[in-house]
């Protein structure tokens, strides 16, 4: 079977990393977790005290900064580095997505990111998630799925999430945060979060992790049927 590339795209906290992280590993793919690489810049831009419309200081910072995941044997999952150095837990911090939404709407930062991805997962056989998957990093992925679920949901699954890692926020803070950085995705100039005319919409509010990844995995092995099934003619 020829390997595919599988893009989902979609708002915050519809369980798209959740969901892309399990459909690569029931197929054997790898996982590109692209909204782990903007968080990282940001913290290395939080961290360098980087003027965000400074475009001169954003370019030396973008210039300083490298970005790996490297495998945990023990939990296995693909961790994020920045610079070497093992950010997954701190990037996940809600300081880290008060600001991820700007940081990741200015051009710079996502032609850099996104020239990253590209050659990532240039070689096929990955499962990436993000903002502009579908759109602007593989506008010829094979499977293209747009997630979305209503945004009071969203805000108590990410206070959830948060909660495990002993961070007690207000509910209302968190669907603020949503709704600020809804905004800035759909509404940037470069590469905004809309949804690809040929991505499948999937509405998430009302599923648990498993039928989100099951429906993924159905989608993936159709749309392989479909490519065996030309180049047997």
């Amino acid at each position: 079977m020829p390997k595919i590339v599988i893009a989902i795209d979609g708002y915050s906290s519809c369980g798209k990393s959740t969901t892309a992280k399990a459909v690569a590993a029931r197929m054997g793919y790898g996982y590109i977790d692209t909204g782990a690489m903007y968080r990282a810049v940001s913290l290395f831009f939080i961290e360098k005290h980087v003027a965000l419309s400074n475009q001169n200081e954003v370019k030396a910072a973008l210039d300083q900064l490298h970005i790996t995941f490297n495998h945990n044997s023990r939990t296995g999952r693909n961790e994020t580095c920045l610079n070497g150095l093992n950010v997954e837990e701190e990037i996940r911090k809600m300081y880290i997505s008060n600001i991820v939404s700007e940081v990741s709407a200015i051009p710079e930062v996502r032609w850099a990111m996104v020239a990253q991805q590209q050659k990532m997962g240039r070689r096929r056989g990955v499962v990436m998630d993000g903002r502009d998957i579908g759109t602007k990093v593989f506008p010829d992925a094979e499977v293209k799925v747009f997630m979305t679920a209503d945004t009071t949901i969203r805000a108590k699954r990410r206070q959830q999430e948060l909660l495990a890692k002993g961070e007690m926020i207000n509910l209302d803070d968190i669907i603020h945060n949503l709704e600020k950085r809804d905004k800035i995705d759909t509404t940037r100039s470069e590469s905004p979060l809309v949804q690809a005319p040929d991505a499948k919409l999937l509405d998430t509010s009302h599923m648990t992790i498993e039928e989100q990844v099951d429906w993924v995995i159905e989608e993936a092995d159709r749309r392989l049927a479909e490519i065996h099934r030309t180049k047997k003619k």
